[in-house]
């Protein structure tokens, strides 16, 4: 049985908003040409004022300007909270504007929406979905994630973290770089700072208390320069770790021009012995079709040049399997002086890079991580950039990381 008790709109409203006190609803306007139910609100001026400041009861000053925020819509009709908020003097902070319970500081979007909002931009596959479902611009969109960034941000714990990962990802065309720092323990990107030098990687250590950067065991990275010395200079107990899969991008890199440079020679006797077959050499052999194992075997018959730089690269990857660091160490000389011998000038330089690096690359067997994490927020940030169609603005584009990545408490 429905109660039969009946309550004025304004009534109605007020509970619907969760108002008490000395805010009420004076009246709800129905338009229904824009579609949209507009909610008058005013605050009972018998009862004290509170400074947004300290809390103590304060005098009246006036009323600012007539405000609208944006609040959850009225079955199809976008329903807004209208009001002229009043200003008290305080004895300590001056003349403030009295803080309303629907919505935070500087918003012009309610606590609930800015929570659907959330929601919603979490769900959709693209921002223009969110924007168009909610009737948002990008603009109102953009705010609404810096707040919850900022909030989530200052609620994050500063929770001892072992494992790190540093990596680059690209920002704007051409050579510009973002570096993220990510909790791989916890698969959570920490914070994003322009470039990739070592003042970047400052910034993004500086983010970490004291304790933090003490409890810190090991950092996976690429061989980059200025990852090492930011780490060496930040965490000088952690060991550094450089990430398996560079290592491997490298040696795929070293193979690529080993077939480039063998089929450009090939090519000229007018041989297609090469041709289209980049796919079958930088792929695992397990994940090519039936029809392709044939063919890659088949290449791997006739003594090619690429064949051995494959199989050198392929060798190296029984590395990783080592428990013991003096087998690997053993393993790596034989594997060393193999690469070296090669004649493979491609792969003899990333054997050379390889040995130069190589106290921080063993120590994976020590720790087991890498930046596989961090990489698996490529599939994200791409995500997050072709649906902006880049980001002109860096602080942009760091927000919208955060906001997916950050495993944030968002909401307010």
């Amino acid at each position: 049985m429905f109660d039969t008790e009946m309550t004025s709109q304004e009534e109605h409203y007020e509970q619907l908003l969760g108002l008490s006190g000395a805010w009420k609803v004076s009246g709800v306007q129905l338009e229904i040409a824009a579609k949209r139910i507009v909610v008058g609100i005013y605050y009972d001026l018998s009862q004290p004022l509170e400074c947004p400041e300290c809390g103590q009861s304060c005098p009246y000053y006036d009323d600012r300007e007539m405000r609208e925020w944006r609040h959850l819509d009225t079955m199809q009709f976008e329903t807004v909270l209208r009001c002229e908020v009043p200003r008290c003097n305080c004895p300590e902070h001056g003349v403030k504007t009295v803080r309303v319970p629907w919505a935070g500081k500087g918003s012009r979007f309610t606590l609930l929406f800015e929570s659907f909002a959330i929601d919603v931009l979490k769900a959709c596959s693209s921002v223009k979905a969110a924007a168009e479902l909610m009737g948002m611009d990008w603009h109102q969109i953009n705010q609404i994630k810096r707040r919850a960034v900022a909030r989530g941000l200052k609620r994050r714990e500063a929770a001892p973290v072992q494992h790190l990962g540093i990596d680059e990802k690209s920002f704007r065309k051409g050579h510009n770089y973002i570096s993220i720092l990510t909790d791989l323990d916890r698969s959570r990107v920490l914070d994003v700072a322009e470039g990739r030098d070592e003042s970047a990687c400052d910034k993004l250590f500086e983010g970490l208390t004291e304790e933090q950067l003490k409890g810190v065991k090991a950092i996976a990275m690429d061989m980059w320069r200025a990852y090492i010395k930011a780490a060496e200079s930040h965490v000088p107990g952690a060991d550094i770790v450089h990430d398996r899969f560079h290592i491997s991008q490298h040696l795929n890199q070293a193979i690529d021009k080993v077939r480039r440079q063998e089929h450009k020679i090939l090519s000229s006797q007018k041989d297609d012995t090469l041709k289209k077959s980049k796919y079958l050499w930088l792929t695992g052999f397990e994940n090519l079709s039936e029809e392709m194992q044939v063919r890659f075997t088949e290449l791997q018959s006739l003594g090619l040049k690429v064949g051995r730089a494959h199989a050198i690269k392929e060798t190296f990857d029984h590395f990783w399997d080592y428990r013991y660091p003096a087998c690997a160490r053993k393993f790596f000389k034989q594997w060393y002086g193999w690469a070296r011998r090669s004649k493979l000038e491609p792969v003899k330089r990333v054997a050379k890079m390889i040995n130069e690096h190589f106290e921080n690359i063993i120590t994976y067997l020590k720790h087991r991580i890498t930046n596989a994490a961090t990489e698996g927020f490529n599939g994200v940030i791409q995500s997050i950039k072709a649906n902006a169609r880049g980001f002109r603005n860096f602080e942009n584009y760091r927000v919208a990381i955060l906001f997916q990545c950050g495993k944030l408490d968002l909401k307010p």
